[in-house]
């Protein structure tokens, strides 16, 4: 599982449980439209509730984060379904990768809170991130098998690829492309003329997230 639902839902009150759901609501909304750093007083006061009730409820942006993504993660894993039920692998990966970089470019700003789980295992997104490293190696593993992705590549690396697809997933019309190329560069390369330059991973590695290298 990649949720990280709160403990406490079931132990509370109605009164508290309504609180939780306004806060809940009001900061989908507010994480959709002003990105991940929008104002926490305002989503507490918009949810007609002291900053205090908030911080009760999620003690910092990342558990609030979390819990908001929660429905996202939902149609994230049945996506994961419909690109494990691909008979081809290298289309399997692809369309995972896709849908990984959408899940991370629901919001403004949420890959960095995603970076920042890939170092500290203290993130209430740790498990989240973790997880989906997993799920990437589990797509990137079938590929490699059947010949479709190079063994050099890592689940860390193919992660953190998503990662900047994501992050960049915005600015690119900006810049005169689109997000569909900047996948497309990612997930071929950008050199012509020859196999691609295998550049294996430091032997004996270790990621941020405990998995070892290939």
């Amino acid at each position: 599982m990649i949720k990280n639902p709160s403990e406490e839902k079931g132990a509370l009150r109605a009164d508290a449980r309504r609180n939780r759901d306004s806060i809940l609501g009001i900061a989908a909304r507010h994480f959709a439209a002003y990105g991940v750093n929008t104002s926490l007083d305002e989503i507490a006061r918009e949810a007609k509730v002291g900053p205090g009730t908030l911080y009760r409820h999620f003690p910092t942006r990342e558990h609030l984060l979390c819990e908001v993504l929660h429905e996202r993660q939902e149609v994230l894993l049945s996506r994961r379904d419909e690109a494990s039920a691909k008979p081809c692998a290298q289309t399997a990966l692809r369309a995972w990768m896709i849908a990984l970089k959408d899940y991370l470019s629901a919001f403004n700003g949420l890959p960095q809170p995603f970076l920042d789980a890939f170092e500290a295992q203290a993130s209430p997104l740790a498990v989240t991130c973790s997880a989906l490293v997993s799920i990437t190696g589990e797509f990137l593993s079938r590929a490699q098998a059947e010949g479709a992705a190079r063994q050099s590549v890592s689940a860390p690396a193919l992660f953190l690829s998503a990662v900047g697809s994501a992050l960049v997933h915005d600015k690119a019309g900006k810049y005169g492309t689109t997000p569909e190329r900047i996948e497309e560069i990612l997930a071929f390369g950008y050199l012509t003329g020859g196999p691609a330059r295998e550049a294996a991973d430091p032997p004996n590695s270790i990621s941020k997230t405990g998995a070892p290298h290939d």
